[in-house]
C-alpha cells in the first residue's frame, strides 16, 4: 500500500476487480495495482473487503481548536471514524472526549453524519463536554438538553449540531430523540450502560438503529466485575455476547455457592472478544505526566468513635442521641461502620448523628498546611461535608463544596474558580458528583476522608488531578482509622490489579 500526495492510495493486489467493481473512485492501472480515492467512505468500503487502510482524518483534517492534538489522539479519532461501532477505553486523563469530537466534527465535514448527541453524566455536560466543543470544535453549534421535558424537547428539535444530555434526561425525551436526526450517539462513561435489564439501557437499545454511528467510552469497562462487560457489548456488538444475560455468566463465571461467582480462568479474554473493536491508551504511554504516589495515613477513631463502632460491630443495632440505628444485613453494617468512622450517621429516623472526629481533622489539617499547592478531599458521606467546612472556615483555610445537590451551573463556577484564582484552597467533594471528565489540576494532592467502594468511581475521581496539565507529583492520600476502612482500600486496590489485568489485554492488542 501506498499514498500518494495525501489523496489516494495504490494498492496492490492479486485481483484489482474486486476494487473496482465497488468502489466508483477506483481506477486499474496494471494487472495487480489500482489506485483508489483517499476518502472516509472508500476507506471503510475497503476494510469491508479485508484491507486495511488508514482514516484519511490525519492527513485530511485541519485539527481544529486552541490545543493540538498529541499523537495518540489523533490514533484514537482515526480508530473513532473507521469504526460505526467501537469502544474507547483510553484511561482517564488522556483527552478522549477531544478525540471524539475531533472525529465526529472531520465525519460531519465528510457528509457521513449530521448531528451528534452526547450522553454523559450531569455533572460534566457543561464544566467537560460544553466547554471541550467550545474548545476544539467552536464552528459547531451546542446546546445542553437539560430541565423540564418541554424544554429538553425544545432543544433536540432547535437543529444544533451537538446535543448534549444526561443519561436519565434521554429517557424523559426519547421520543423526541428518536425522530432529532442523530447519527452519531457518543456515550461517555459508558459504564452507566452495563446492565441490559434496566430502563436506560433498553431505551438506549431501541435508539440505536442498524445505520446509527455509536462510541461507548470509559476507562474502565470492567471495574467490578467481567459481568460489566454483557450489557456494554449487546450494545456495540450483540453477535460476540449470547442473547441472555445468564448463558454469558455461565460462559465467565463459576459458581461458588447461591451467591457467590468468581470469574473462570477464561474470563479475561471471553471479556477481551466481546468488547470490541476497541482501542485504549494508557497515561503512561502517551503523557509526560508527573509521578502518583499512593499513601495511607492511620488516623486513630476518637473513643467516641471506636465505641459505638463497637457496639454496632457486635450487635448490629445501637442507640445513639435517644435515636436508634439498626444493620438489617452485613452490607448496611458495614456502611453504617464506614459513616462512623467518617464521623457521622444516619439515623432510623432518616436524622444525622455527628461524632467527634477531632483526630481525622486534625491529620487532614496536617495534609492541608503541608500542601503548597490545592487539595481536594473526597468525603463519600454528604453529612460530613458541612461539618468539614465549618471546621476549615474556623481555621482560615478556604474551601468550596461540589455534592449532589450543588446545580450543574453552579458547579462549572466553582470549578473555574478553583482552577484559575487563589481561592478556595480545598475543594470538598462529594466523589460520584465530580468523579468524571474534570480537570481540576490546580491541585496536586488527593485526600480521601474514608473510602469509596466503588473502583470507578475512585479511579475517576483520582484521575481529575492526573491529567493533562498537570506539572506537579500528584499524592493520593487515604485515610483509615479502622477494619471496615482498611479493608474496602485493600478491595480497591485489589480491584484495580484485576481490572488492569483484563484492560492490559488491548494494549498488547495495539502493541
Amino acid at each position: 500500500m501506498q499514498i500518494v500526495q495525501d489523496k489516494a492510495i495504490l494498492l496492490t493486489l492479486p485481483n484489482p476487480k474486486q476494487i473496482t467493481t465497488v468502489i466508483a473512485k477506483s481506477k486499474e492501472l496494471s494487472m495487480n495495482e489500482v489506485v483508489v480515492n483517499w476518502g472516509i467512505d472508500e476507506a471503510h468500503k475497503l476494510k469491508a473487503l479485508n484491507i486495511k487502510v488508514p482514516s484519511p482524518i490525519e492527513k485530511r483534517y485541519s485539527w481544529v481548536g486552541k490545543h493540538k492534538p498529541y499523537q495518540h489522539q489523533k490514533d484514537t479519532a482515526a480508530f473513532l471514524t473507521m469504526n460505526k461501532r467501537g469502544f474507547c477505553f483510553n484511561e482517564q486523563g488522556t483527552g478522549k472526549t477531544a478525540s471524539a469530537i475531533w472525529a465526529a466534527d472531520f465525519l460531519m465535514k465528510q457528509g457521513i453524519i449530521r448531528r451528534v448527541l452526547v450522553v454523559c453524566p450531569l455533572s460534566i455536560m457543561d464544566s467537560a463536554w460544553r466547554e471541550d466543543l467550545f474548545s476544539f470544535a467552536m464552528h459547531r453549534t451546542v446546546d445542553v438538553a437539560h430541565g423540564a421535558k418541554e424544554k429538553r424537547k425544545k432543544i433536540i428539535n432547535s437543529g444544533a449540531d451537538f446535543v448534549i444530555i444526561n443519561y436519565d434526561g434521554v429517557e424523559v425525551v426519547a421520543d423526541a430523540i428518536a425522530k432529532g436526526g442523530f447519527d452519531l450517539i457518543i456515550i461517555d462513561e459508558a459504564t452507566h450502560y452495563k446492565n441490559a435489564q434496566t430502563k436506560r439501557w433498553k431505551t438506549l437499545k431501541k435508539l440505536v438503529k442498524d445505520d446509527t454511528w455509536l462510541w461507548l467510552m470509559t476507562g474502565t469497562p470492567a471495574a467490578q466485575s467481567p459481568l460489566d462487560a454483557y450489557g456494554l457489548a449487546k450494545l456495540v456488538n450483540p453477535q460476540s455476547v449470547p442473547s441472555f444475560f445468564s448463558s454469558f455468566r455461565d460462559q465467565i463465571m463459576i459458581k461458588v455457592t447461591q451467591f457467590k461467582w468468581t470469574p473462570k480462568e477464561n474470563a479475561k479474554s471471553t471479556v477481551f472478544r466481546a468488547l470490541q473493536p476497541a482501542i485504549r491508551f494508557t497515561k503512561d504511554e502517551c503523557l509526560d505526566l508527573p509521578d502518583m504516589v499512593y499513601t495511607k495515613r492511620r488516623v486513630e477513631m476518637t473513643k467516641q468513635q471506636q465505641t459505638f463502632y463497637d457496639l454496632l460491630r457486635k450487635r448490629m443495632v445501637m442507640q445513639v442521641a435517644g435515636e436508634s440505628v439498626t444493620a438489617v444485613n452485613a452490607a448496611v453494617n458495614l456502611n453504617k461502620l464506614l459513616q462512623i468512622s467518617a464521623g457521622a450517621i444516619y439515623t432510623d429516623e432518616g436524622d444525622t448523628v455527628q461524632f467527634d472526629i477531632s483526630n481525622r481533622y486534625k491529620v487532614l489539617k496536617e495534609v492541608i498546611d503541608e500542601c503548597s499547592q490545592k487539595v481536594l478531599v473526597f468525603i463519600p458521606f454528604r453529612h460530613t461535608i458541612d461539618l468539614l467546612a465549618g471546621k476549615l472556615t474556623k481555621d482560615g483555610i478556604t474551601s468550596a463544596i461540589i455534592r449532589g445537590d450543588v446545580a450543574a451551573h453552579k458547579r462549572t463556577e466553582i470549578f473555574s474558580q478553583f482552577q484559575s484564582e487563589k481561592d478556595p484552597k480545598v475543594l470538598l467533594i462529594q466523589p460520584q458528583a465530580a468523579a468524571h471528565g474534570v480537570t481540576l489540576t490546580a491541585a496536586n494532592t488527593v485526600v480521601w476522608w474514608g473510602p469509596t467502594p466503588s473502583l470507578e468511581t475512585y479511579a475517576q475521581a483520582n484521575a481529575r488531578v492526573h491529567r493533562s496539565g498537570q506539572k506537579h507529583k500528584c499524592t493520593v492520600i487515604q485515610l483509615a482509622g479502622s477494619f471496615v476502612e482498611n479493608r474496602v482500600y485493600k478491595l480497591l486496590d485489589d480491584k484495580i490489579s484485576t481490572h488492569t489485568e483484563i484492560i492490559d489485554l488491548y494494549k498488547e492488542v495495539l502493541d
